[in-house]
């Protein structure tokens, strides 16, 4: 692994990914909450096989960055030796509601502000300061002392390879074997049909997996510091986490807030994920403009905004209490194969179909 390089370069490397991943997925209508529900309503799967695209790009290209000792996974907040598996169901059914009462997840949250979403403003503000209280205040209490007590201790890991090597097989085997069946067999499942290769379609999915890849190449590899010479310990230049780092848009809401509120505090600096962050909304805003596509857009009536605010707050809750969102854990974290990502992205989805078919229901029985 490369010694650190610096910080302002990491950052400007985070914006740009993060400016690639906004001005693709406004192109390509990149969105998790709407490929769900794209199925519930419609039975069209065309939107899902672009995020299945991605997990499995992001999955073979991270899991070929670790083979090559470019990086390494197991220094990521998504592996461990502890399967928070209450958190991971509670989080991911909270997300899943709240991105389809807000109209989407936290990382289009970020693309439709970049074009003239007033809403999504809103949903930005409550998310951030949901996910602030739910990491260091009034909700944390419960995160950690109710809903983190529920753990599986697997002492080899919680990832797939980890847990695949437990049987014997040599890790590096077993790496390749879990990375190959899970990202080969997305990719099967993807192009299945035909009617899928279209020029969009398979922009949005490549595009969004190597950015992940990128950020892990960037955090992992480029920021990684063996030897800080400020604490005398390994690192990783300009994470929040301390650890390795890539896309993910709930916690860098939160922090972003931080930031902003406490800007004369030299202790606050400007990270990977809010440099990300930030980068997603120039992105969208660079496209919208200069495909004249820009749209200003505020709330309908009372509920549409009660609505946002719920949705915005549950995925502020949610994301936190299960460590990532549809991008931090749907596909950065289960592009690292650990198990907890895995459950939290079943169970977002859950949540997701749940309430997509209350809201089908509530129509009906107005109707």
């Amino acid at each position: 692994m490369a010694a650190g390089v610096a910080p302002n370069t990491i950052l400007w490397l985070a914006f740009a990914l993060g400016a690639v991943f906004g001005a693709v997925a406004n192109r390509t209508h990149f969105c998790t909450m709407g490929a769900v529900a794209d199925i519930v309503n419609m039975g069209d799967w065309s939107r899902m096989r672009m995020w299945l695209l991605a997990i499995a790009i992001a999955i073979l290209g991270s899991s070929a960055l670790h083979a090559a000792g470019l990086i390494d996974l197991d220094k990521t907040i998504y592996r461990g030796d502890r399967l928070l598996w209450l958190s991971c169901i509670v989080g991911g059914l909270c997300f899943g509601a709240g991105m389809v009462l807000a109209s989407g997840c936290g990382g289009k949250t970020l693309i439709r502000i970049g074009g003239g979403n007033l809403k999504s403003l809103v949903v930005f503000l409550v998310l951030g300061l949901v996910a602030y209280m739910t990491l260091r205040g009034v909700f944390g209490l419960f995160r950690v002392n109710v809903l983190e007590k529920a753990a599986l201790a697997l002492p080899g890991g919680q990832d797939l390879p980890a847990l695949v090597a437990g049987t014997g097989i040599a890790p590096a085997s077993a790496l390749a074997a879990c990375a190959l069946l899970v990202g080969g067999g997305l990719l099967a499942f993807v192009f299945a049909r035909r009617d899928f290769l279209r020029a969009d379609n398979l922009l949005g999915g490549i595009a969004v997996g190597l950015v992940v890849v990128g950020g892990w190449y960037v955090s992992g590899h480029l920021g990684y510091l063996a030897e800080d010479p400020d604490t005398l310990q390994e690192a990783f230049v300009a994470t929040n986490s301390g650890r390795m780092e890539s896309l993910t848009f709930v916690a860098p809401q939160a922090y972003t807030l931080e930031l902003l509120m406490l800007w004369s505090d030299s202790s606050r600096k400007l990270s990977f994920t809010i440099a990300c962050a930030l980068g997603v909304i120039a992105g969208s805003l660079a496209y919208a403009l200069a495909t004249r596509s820009f749209r200003w857009e505020g709330f309908r009536d009372v509920e549409d905004t009660a609505n946002h605010l719920l949705g915005a707050a549950l995925m502020g809750f949610g994301g936190v209490v299960g460590m990532g969102c549809t991008i931090g854990q749907g596909i950065s974290g289960v592009s690292t194969l650990a198990a907890g990502s895995i459950l939290t992205l079943l169970a977002i989805v859950a949540g997701a179909v749940a309430m997509l078919k209350y809201q089908y229901w509530r129509v009906i029985r107005e109707a």
